[in-house]
C-alpha cells in the first residue's frame, strides 16, 4: 500500500481587501488527525512541527500544519495579525479537512489558539470535534498576563504613540513585535477568566526554566481546566522552545500515548 504524503496547498481566508493566502500542508491518514498550531512568529517548518510530521508519517496518522497570515509561507502582513484573525484562519483550515477527530498540538501562542478553537467548536453541530489537546509551553492570554505587565513606561509610551512596539528578541536578530491592535484584541479573547470547558483530555508540557512563559503560568492554566482529564508534565531544565532531542522524544511519547488513549475511548 502506497504511503500517503503531505500535500501542500493554499487556502484563501477572508474576502476582498481582507483576503489572505494561507499555506497549509495536509497528510491523509488514520484517526485521530494531528493538527499542529505553531507559536507567535514561528512557522510550520520548525523543529517540533517537523518531528510531529515524521511521527504522523511513521504511524500512518493524518496530519495538518499551516502558517498563520504574516508567518512563513502565508500571505498577509504580520503587523495586521491578531488572535481573532489567526483563530479565523485556524477555523477555516479545520473546516477544510476531511479527517475525523482531531488531536491538536499547540505550542506557546498556538495553545491559546487551540483553547479558543475548542470554545468556538463546542456545541456547533457542523464543527469538527477536537478529541484531545497537547499544549506545549502554553501561553494563553499572554498579551495581558505576560506582555503588558513587563512594559516599561517608555515602552507603553512608544506603543501608544506608534501603535507598534519592537523589542530585542532572545531568539534571533529580528525584534519581537507587538501592536496595539494585538494587545487590544487579545483582551477580547481571554480564556483564563473562568472554567475552560474543553470537552476533551488535555496534556500540558512545560519547561521549568522557561524565560518567556513561567511554569507558574501553566499551573495557573490548570486551575481553569476541568478536574478530569488534565495532565501536566514539567521538564525541570526545559526552556520555552522544548526543542532539544530529549524534549522532542518526550513530546513524541506523549502524543503517541494520547493517540492510543483516544483510540481506546
Amino acid at each position: 500500500m502506497r504511503q500517503a504524503i503531505e500535500v501542500e496547498s493554499i487556502l484563501t481566508v477572508g474576502t476582498g481587501a481582507d483576503a489572505r493566502p494561507i499555506a497549509r500542508s495536509v497528510r491523509e491518514g488514520a484517526a485521530p488527525t494531528l493538527l499542529w498550531l505553531g507559536g507567535y512568529r514561528s512557522d510550520m517548518r520548525g523543529t517540533k512541527a517537523e518531528r510531529l510530521a515524521d511521527l504522523a508519517a511513521r504511524e500512518g496518522l493524518g496530519f495538518c500544519r499551516f502558517d498563520y497570515s504574516g508567518h512563513g509561507a502565508s500571505g498577509g502582513r504580520f503587523e495586521e495579525g491578531t488572535i481573532s484573525r489567526w483563530l479565523e484562519e485556524t477555523l477555516c483550515v479545520v473546516e477544510s479537512l476531511r479527517a475525523g477527530p482531531l488531536l491538536v498540538v499547540g505550542s506557546s501562542m498556538g495553545a491559546w489558539i487551540a483553547l479558543r478553537l475548542v470554545q468556538r467548536l463546542r456545541g456547533t453541530p457542523a464543527g469538527r470535534p477536537v478529541a484531545g489537546l497537547v499544549l506545549l509551553a502554553p501561553a494563553p492570554d499572554f498579551t495581558e498576563r505576560l506582555v503588558r505587565p513587563r512594559l516599561t513606561a517608555d515602552a507603553r509610551a512608544r506603543l501608544e504613540r506608534d501603535g507598534v512596539l519592537r523589542e530585542p528578541s532572545r531568539y534571533g536578530d529580528e525584534p519581537d513585535l507587538y501592536t496595539a491592535a494585538l494587545l487590544e484584541d487579545g483582551a477580547a479573547n481571554l480564556v483564563m477568566e473562568g472554567t475552560i470547558e474543553t470537552g476533551c483530555p488535555v496534556h500540558i508540557v512545560q519547561g521549568m526554566e522557561d524565560p518567556d512563559v513561567p511554569f507558574s503560568h501553566a499551573l495557573e492554566l490548570v486551575t481553569h481546566l476541568p478536574a478530569d482529564g488534565v495532565t501536566v508534565t514539567l521538564v525541570k531544565d526545559g526552556d520555552h522552545r522544548l526543542s532539544r532531542p530529549t524534549d522532542l522524544a518526550l513530546i513524541e511519547r506523549i502524543v503517541l500515548a494520547e493517540v492510543a488513549a483516544l483510540r481506546q475511548a
